[in-house]
C-alpha cells in the first residue's frame, strides 16, 4: 500500500517543484499555467484508462484486458491474473460438474433436484423418463404441475418422508415406481425414483402362487379330514395304534387347513386390487362378541377380563378388525398357562390414539424375538408352537390389517412375565 501512495504521489510531487522553479524565473502566471496544462492532461489519461476499464467490464469474457503504463498497468496485469484465475476455477467446477451429471445419469435410479417450493432445478434422463419430463424445458417447474398422481402430491405436501410411496401408472399403465424425497442442504430436496415394476410383478406372482397352491389344498384336505373323522367314528376301530394315528392325522389335517386360510387371508390382504371397504365399526360391542368366542376357546382354563374405558368406534373394515384382534386373544390363549389371566382392553391415549390391548400372563417372549414376531411362520418355540396349534401366520396378517388402517402393532413382553399386544390407531381413525 505504501508503494501505491509513493508512486502515485511521485508525478504530483515533481511537477509542483518544477512549477516553483518555473515561478522563480518566469513568475506566477507561466508556472501555474505548467502546473494546469500538466494535470489535465494527466486527468485525460486517467480518464482514458477508466474508458476502456468500462469498455472491459461490458464483456470481460469476450475482450482482452488493456494495456497500459504506471499504475494501471499493475490494476490491469492484476484483473488479467484474477480473470485467468477465476476463468481455470470455472472450467473446472464445470468439470466437475459434467463428471457428477454423468455418474448421476449412470445411476439406476431417476434423481430430481427440487427447491423448498417443489421447483424442478435439475433431473437425470431416468427421472425424464419416469415423470415425463424435459430437462431443459421444465426446470422452474412445480413438478406437481407435471406429475398429478394425488397420492404424490399429498405425499409432498405431507412432507412425511421417513417411508418411500408407491406409484403406479405414472406415465405407463405398467409401470411401477418407488419414490423417496430426502431433504438436503437449505429447503433442498432431492427426489428419488426407481422402476420397481419388474419386482412387483414377481410379488404378484409369488402372491398367485401361494393363493393358487392355497386354494388347491382346501378341497383334498377337507376330503382327508372328512375319511378321518369318518373312520374315527367307525365302532370296531379296535387297534389303539390305528386309533392314535388317526387322531394324530385329524389334527394336522385341521392345523394345515388352518394355515391354507391364513394363507388365503395373506394373499388378499396383500392384493393392491383389495381396497379397503370401509365402515362404521362399533368396537366394544366387537369386543363384547369377541369376548365370549376367547372364553369358549379357552374352555374355562383362563381368567378373562373386558377392560372398555371408551365408547370410541373406528372407521374400518370390521371383519379384518374382527380378524386382527381375534388373532391377538387367541394367541393369549394358547401361549398361556392354564389358570393365567387374559385381559382385552380398549382406550384412549392421551395423544388422541384409540388403542386396542391385550395383556396375559403368560410365557412371555425374549427381546431379541420381538422385532422378528410379524414375520411369516416365525416363531419363538418352534415345538410349543406346533403343539399349540399356531400356524406362524397370525401375528404378520394383525401387521398387514393395522397397515390397511393406518395403525401399528405394539409389542411389550418378558419372559416368564406375559405379553402385551396393541394396535394403535390415528387420531383421524376414530369416530366421536
Amino acid at each position: 500500500m505504501f508503494d501505491f501512495w509513493q508512486r502515485a504521489l511521485l508525478f504530483p510531487l515533481a511537477m509542483a517543484l518544477v512549477s516553483l522553479l518555473l515561478w522563480g524565473i518566469f513568475g506566477a502566471f507561466p508556472a501555474t499555467l505548467f502546473f494546469g496544462v500538466v494535470i489535465l492532461l494527466r486527468l485525460l489519461v486517467h480518464l482514458r484508462q477508466l474508458a476502456a476499464l468500462e469498455n472491459w467490464s461490458m464483456a470481460p469474457e469476450s475482450r482482452p484486458v488493456p494495456d497500459a503504463s504506471g499504475l494501471w498497468d499493475d490494476v490491469f496485469t492484476r484483473l488479467n491474473k484474477m480473470m485467468r484465475k477465476q476463468r481455470e476455477d470455472r472450467e473446472k467446477h464445470t468439470a466437475a460438474l459434467h463428471q457428477i451429471e454423468q455418474a448421476t445419469s449412470a445411476l439406476p435410479e431417476g434423481v430430481t433436484i427440487l427447491d423448498e417450493a417443489d421447483h424442478i432445478e435439475w433431473c437425470n434422463p431416468l427421472a425424464e423418463m419416469h415423470f415425463g419430463l424435459d430437462g431443459s424445458r421444465d426446470v422452474g417447474q412445480q413438478i406437481t404441475y407435471l406429475a398429478r398422481q394425488p397420492e404424490f402430491v399429498q405425499y409432498l405436501a405431507i412432507a412425511n418422508f421417513s417411508e418411500p410411496l408407491i406409484l403406479r401408472g405414472t406415465r405407463q399403465d405398467e409401470l411401477v415406481l418407488s419414490v423417496k424425497v430426502v431433504p438436503y442442504g437449505i429447503n433442498k430436496k432431492l427426489l428419488i425414483s426407481r422402476d420397481i415394476t419388474r419386482f412387483e410383478r414377481i410379488e404378484t406372482m409369488r402372491r398367485d402362487f401361494v393363493a393358487n397352491v392355497s386354494h388347491e389344498l382346501r378341497t383334498p384336505l377337507t376330503v382327508v379330514n372328512g375319511f378321518i373323522e369318518t373312520l374315527q367314528d367307525m365302532p370296531k376301530l379296535d387297534n389303539d395304534m390305528a386309533r392314535r394315528a388317526l387322531v394324530l392325522m385329524g389334527e394336522q389335517t385341521t392345523r394345515m387347513e388352518g394355515m391354507v386360510d391364513d394363507l388365503l387371508t395373506l394373499s388378499r390382504l396383500e392384493n393392491s386390487l383389495n381396497t379397503l371397504v370401509e365402515e362404521e365399526v362399533d368396537v366394544p360391542v366387537l369386543l363384547q362378541s369377541l369376548y365370549q368366542d376367547g372364553q369358549a376357546l379357552s374352555a374355562g382354563k383362563h381368567a378373562f377380563k373386558l377392560e372398555l374405558e371408551c365408547t370410541a368406534k373406528l372407521h374400518g373394515n370390521s371383519g379384518e378388525l374382527r380378524s386382527a384382534f381375534g388373532n391377538l386373544l387367541s394367541n393369549a390363549v394358547r401361549y398361556t398357562p392354564q389358570g393365567g389371566e387374559i385381559v382385552m382392553r380398549w382406550h384412549m391415549r392421551e395423544d388422541g390414539q384409540a388403542t386396542f390391548g391385550v395383556r396375559d400372563s403368560g410365557i412371555g417372549i425374549a427381546p431379541e424375538h420381538i422385532p422378528r414376531l410379524t414375520e411369516r411362520f416365525y416363531r419363538v418355540d418352534r415345538s410349543r408352537s406346533r403343539e399349540t396349534g399356531g400356524t406362524g401366520l397370525g401375528l404378520a396378517i394383525v401387521k398387514h390389517i393395522a397397515n390397511r388402517h393406518q395403525a401399528h402393532l405394539e409389542v411389550v413382553s418378558a419372559e416368564g412375565k406375559g405379553s402385551t399386544f396393541s394396535i394403535v390407531f390415528p387420531a383421524k381413525r376414530i369416530l366421536a
